[in-house]
């Protein structure tokens, strides 16, 4: 699994700088570009000053995806297909 970071997105609709969500959050600018660049996965707490800062939701700015490709089917056990 990968965490996806949609923070720039999030971030850019409302018009603001990496510097003035920084500012408005209480950290670096450095700290919002590396969350964004997928460097730094924040804390819970950031995370959640992120997203109430936002008005969004947690699960809205970071989501879960798969990165494994997904295994073939394998016939079930006593399984013939007919030719």
């Amino acid at each position: 699994m990968k965490l996806v970071c949609h923070l720039k997105t999030l971030r850019t609709a409302q018009g603001l700088t990496q510097a003035e969500l920084a500012a408005r959050i209480g950290v670096s600018r450095k700290t919002i570009n590396t969350i964004e660049n997928g460097v730094f996965t924040p804390s819970v707490t950031l995370a959640l000053r992120l997203a109430t800062d936002l008005g969004t939701t947690v699960e809205t700015l970071f989501s879960l995806t798969t990165t494994q490709t997904p295994l073939p089917p394998t016939p079930l056990p006593g399984y013939r297909s007919t030719p």
